[in-house]
């Protein structure tokens, strides 16, 4: 496992950064977040983070937003509230949270590898009533395989955290065993949890969620996220019967927010 880890991380160091057309568009006014409002900023009582709506009422983010570094368990879940369509004074709709799943394995070994971190590094949030479509439409996952190519990385974050930033023309790099996947999206405090889109016949789907950045040295920056499809099908199982699991409090293991296994994670604190 250490080894698979030592070896990931050299290969992020030498692949070569690709060039690309890439646009940020900072999404500041109601007419311009127009179709993103299913994209909000997720706040909680460490921070914020960004999240996508893939149901009315399910919010897809990443774990590490919702996990409390110092005490292993999860956040309260009364102080967090998902602003969907934030761009400075207009909100698309506000709502709380009632329940978090997250992904199997993510309060596993506390020895666990790069892949493992990344690899389960989600969580879906219920939300405490569904988003009307009048307010915002959910989007859904990606669900084949993609080669390198073009993505749109849609995020809040350091310095916009109050609008939205839309980063068309960034690069899935490579995907590796195991689900990993690196981008050359620019990410920063606040983007943990963002959605990574591809254009799947003209329709945008979700491709991966953003869980740290590649802090090797003398190399690009690099998002690094997972494969979904398997690991949110089984955590909305898990969200459909109560009784399916005990609470993910139980046996946490210590989840760190910020250096970790030679990448960064980012909750913005204000």
């Amino acid at each position: 496992m250490r080894i698979l880890q030592v070896c990931l991380l050299v290969v992020l160091t030498l692949i070569p950064g690709l060039t690309a057309a890439q646009e940020r568009d900072r999404l500041d006014h109601r007419g311009e977040v127009l179709g993103w409002e299913g994209v909000g900023r997720l706040d909680t009582s460490a921070g914020t983070c960004t999240g996508t709506l893939i149901a009315r009422d399910l919010v897809l983010t990443a774990a590490h937003c919702v996990v409390d570094a110092a005490t292993q368990t999860v956040l309260p879940q009364q102080a967090m509230r998902f602003h969907a369509g934030l761009a400075h004074d207009f909100i698309a709709a506000t709502r709380g949270i009632t329940r978090i799943v997250l992904a199997d394995g993510y309060l596993g070994a506390t020895n666990a590898s790069l892949t493992d971190q990344v690899r389960t590094d989600l969580a879906l949030l219920r939300l405490d009533s569904p988003i009307f479509s009048s307010e915002a439409e959910p989007f859904k996952l990606h669900d084949r395989d993609m080669a390198v190519g073009s993505v749109t990385l849609v995020s809040y974050g350091r310095g916009r955290n109050t609008s939205l930033q839309r980063e068309s023309g960034c690069r899935l790099k490579q995907t590796y065993r195991g689900g990993l996947m690196t981008f050359d999206c620019d990410v920063t405090f606040g983007s943990s949890g963002a959605p990574v889109f591809v254009s799947d016949q003209g329709r945008l789907r979700i491709l991966s969620v953003v869980s740290m950045m590649s802090t090797a040295p003398d190399a690009d920056k690099e998002a690094i996220g997972m494969s979904l499809p398997a690991a949110v099908t089984a955590m909305m199982q898990d969200m459909r019967n109560d009784a399916a699991r005990a609470p993910v409090t139980a046996g946490a293991r210590r989840v760190t927010v910020g250096e970790r296994a030679g990448g960064a994670r980012f909750v913005k604190v204000d």
